[in-house]
């Protein structure tokens, strides 16, 4: 993809750098590799601060390099991240990508910071994240509306949202709204990690069977092994008539071996020894991708 020096959508956006002209897919290897950059960045994000959100990270790496990789289009293309703990990804992917530089990036969770630890109002690269959950996707499609009564038909909303908001009526309204009115330029990634505060997320509420409801409410659904970074940006490639989602399976643990078997996928607690050994772990299977072995 080649740069082009560009301002981003929003104003008052911080660390931006260059933006890709238009999207390409990129092999499987530079997708992976993608994933485990991300990753990367997401363990040097959190190894100061001891904790943090690194397991929603590791589930939805795939996700993040199969859009920011592989489909979005920075100044043309909306990115929602509904559950706002989550965008330690995004921010980790747009460093990757080029969208954010690394100095802006090392401030991240820090006082004053706008790389706040959850999204905020402030946050740089999405169009709209969410501290309640449950929200995103009613932004999403007020986004997507909202474009198509512009004009701007070629604009697509990327919208992710975790497995745990499914709990919230919010979604589900909004669902039926974009399947109603047939947005296709609509598109969710639903990261399914079963992973929440209180517990795995089947045993707080059953959401199942996922693609079926999505299915109800007119919605074009696919089941996925949310890990196969190529098998979501072959996914966000393919033409659609009806908005659609992704269920991307997922876990909080995918990658990093170094994890202890007891570490809480929602909040993981990374002191300054398993910091280092995740990182060298990421950075060698990060050199060996690049090296075409990964």
């Amino acid at each position: 993809m080649s740069p082009i020096s560009q301002p981003a959508r929003a104003q008052g956006r911080i660390g931006i750098a260059t933006l890709p002209t238009e999207a390409t897919i990129p092999s499987a290897t530079e997708l992976r590799r993608l994933a485990t950059a991300i990753r990367l960045r997401a363990v040097a994000m959190v190894a100061p601060h001891g904790l943090g959100y690194l397991g929603q990270a590791l589930s939805a790496a795939e996700q993040y390099a199969a859009v920011y990789g592989a489909a979005y289009r920075p100044g043309t293309d909306r990115v929602v991240c509904s559950p706002g703990h989550y965008v330690i990804a995004a921010y980790a992917a747009a460093a990757e990508t080029g969208l954010i530089d690394d100095a802006a990036l090392a401030s991240y969770g820090q006082n004053g910071s706008a790389l706040e630890a959850i999204g905020t109002e402030r946050s740089p690269v999405p169009e709209y994240t969410c501290g309640s959950l449950g929200q995103g996707l009613s932004a999403a499609a007020g986004f997507a509306l909202g474009d198509r009564l512009a004009g701007r038909d070629g604009t697509r909303t990327f919208a992710f949202l975790s497995d745990g908001e499914l709990q919230e009526g919010q979604v589900w309204e909004a669902a039926m709204f974009a399947g109603h009115h047939r947005l296709a330029r609509l598109t969710v990634l639903l990261d399914a990690n079963n992973s929440q505060v209180d517990g795995p997320v089947d045993s707080v509420t059953t959401i199942e069977p996922v693609a079926a409801k999505w299915q109800a409410f007119g919605w074009d659904a696919a089941d996925l092994d949310g890990h196969d970074a190529a098998a979501i940006a072959a996914a966000l490639a393919g033409p659609a008539d009806h908005p659609r989602v992704l269920i991307c399976r997922t876990s909080t643990r995918h990658g990093l071996a170094s994890l202890p078997a007891d570490a809480d996928g929602h909040f993981i607690k990374l002191p300054p020894d398993l910091a280092a050994m995740a990182a060298a772990e990421l950075s060698i299977r990060l050199a060996a991708e690049a090296a075409g072995d990964g």
